[in-house]
């Protein structure tokens, strides 16, 4: 029996469903030193939710969270470079003008090597073509080795983004949507043909 996965939109609601790290944490959110402000006061949960809530009100879906049998397992956060104020300190910026930016994103362990990821990103992909965005890029972590606020780019490149501006750590990758959105209908058709052949003959099909 397959385990039901399902994929919402992160609201204030369910903002709780968060990792703590994640839940927490303003490296994208904030610029360096309004985040180091936030982290000394001690309150860069309030500063996560108030980013949350002016990205829902302002610009919409601004990040997913999977879950697998109810149960948090990943999570992907996106937005326009303009709502993310980190992004211009990186080597490799700025991001396109036609793109969204993928923050941050992560599965968590216990679900590893299940197709979360992709997943996540296929999601954002649907998304943000709905809403006449063109692609979807991100900042990789080339010498990634521990979960961290920063995407590893190797999971960028198994998922379908390309590089487009190289860096020894940091670089920029793509994600041309329409392309994402072809790769999940190719491989639905290509499992739909699959089961079909293991169908035995004469055997009751439902209309």
């Amino acid at each position: 029996m397959t385990t039901p996965r399902r994929l919402a939109n992160v609201t204030l609601d369910n903002l709780d469903d968060l990792p703590n790290t994640c839940r927490r944490c303003v490296f994208w959110e904030l610029d360096p030193v309004a985040r180091q402000r936030a982290e000394e006061a001690g309150d860069p949960a309030l500063e996560k939710e108030a980013w949350i809530s002016a990205a829902l009100l302002e610009w919409g879906s601004c990040g997913k969270i999977c879950y697998v049998d109810r149960v948090p397992a990943g999570y992907i956060l996106y937005a326009p470079p303009a709502y993310v104020p980190r992004s211009v300190a990186f080597p490799t910026s700025p991001v396109s003008a036609d793109a969204a930016l993928l923050m941050t994103a992560q599965v968590l362990p216990d679900f590893a090597a299940a197709g979360l990821g992709r997943m996540l990103v296929q999601g954002v992909a649907k998304d943000l073509v709905k809403r006449g965005i063109r692609a979807l890029e991100a900042f990789g972590d080339a010498k990634w080795q521990q979960p961290a606020c920063v995407v590893p780019a190797d999971f960028l490149l198994s998922v379908g983004f390309k590089t487009v501006r190289p860096h020894h750590r940091y670089p920029r990758l793509r994600l041309e949507l329409r392309n994402a959105l072809t790769w999940k209908e190719d491989v639905e058709a290509a499992l739909e043909k699959l089961l079909g052949s293991m169908t035995p003959e004469g055997a009751f099909r439902p209309v």
